[in-house]
């Protein structure tokens, strides 16, 4: 029998038909659900009698994380399929066509349809999803103002700004320290540019992780006797388009990407 970390390990050996069979609203309630206890796997009438055998015993506790975000994901879903799509694009001024909303994530191009499924020829990170959908659903459509704040400035920002700092900012800095070509690939793979800031910092890039949602990472080198030091700094329009949990998931999936990145290539 194999082993089932969380819902998406089940959502992924499911067809996504949504087909209701079940007794479920979709295939990732039944995901859910069939990891959390309340269903058996073998209600989904589509899997194979082998799929069946190998994944149809008790599932062990849930990773709460994993599990609440396949949660989340749902219920953002849920209220995609509630709003005239149509009108957020024009909220967001973003494209709508062919019954789909098209927006660029780090430069790359994503669409997301009047179920809430998000769909793109390149790798969907898991951590970019419900930023994503909060951002369609409750983005205020406010253009970027150039001034820069910190995320303790953000709504919500102070009593999560010890975390954003130990999850966020601290790993980009670590990789920034040892993995040289960590700025080179921000500009080249995230779609980033390099700017001149009022903020005095040796180097200042901008990402784009939603449209009208720009960061930016400033970096100060190691001098004598001083350490290096790398800060994200948020547009001050932030909070109307990102609440500060969707903001706080956007960049630590930055920075796991990064780690991911860094790895991959000896850093």
């Amino acid at each position: 029998m194999s082993h089932i970390n969380n819902p998406m390990e089940i959502f992924k050996l499911l067809n996504g038909s949504n087909c209701k069979k079940c007794n479920e609203k979709t295939c990732l309630a039944f995901a859910v659900a069939v990891f959390k206890g309340r269903k058996q796997i073998h209600a989904c009438p589509y899997l194979e009698k082998e799929v069946i055998d190998q994944y149809g015993g008790t599932i062990d506790k849930p990773n709460t994380i994993d599990e609440y975000k396949a949660e989340a994901i749902e219920e953002l879903k849920q209220k995609i399929s509630l709003i005239n799509l149509s009108e957020a694009a024009k909220r967001l001024g973003a494209r709508f066509s062919d019954n789909k909303l098209a927006i660029k994530i780090f430069g790359k191009n994503f669409s997301v349809d009047t179920k809430g499924n998000l769909s793109s020829e390149v790798h969907i990170n898991a951590y970019m999803v419900v930023p994503a959908l909060t951002y369609i659903l409750n983005g205020s459509g406010k253009s970027p103002q150039g001034d820069w704040i910190t995320f303790r400035e953000l709504t919500g920002g102070p009593s999560r700004y010890a975390h954003f700092q130990q999850r966020c900012e601290k790993p980009l800095k670590r990789i920034a320290d040892t993995y040289t070509d960590l700025f080179k690939d921000m500009l080249e793979i995230f779609d980033g540019k390099q700017i001149v800031s009022n903020i005095d910092s040796d180097i200042s890039i901008i990402l784009y992780p939603l449209p009208l949602f720009p960061i930016m990472v400033c970096y100060w080198k190691p001098e004598e006797g001083l350490e290096s030091s790398l800060h994200i700094y948020f547009d001050s329009t932030s909070d109307d388009n990102l609440d500060i949990e969707s903001i706080y998931t956007l960049n630590e999936g930055v920075a796991l990407m990064f780690e991911k990145l860094s790895l991959r290539h000896g850093a």
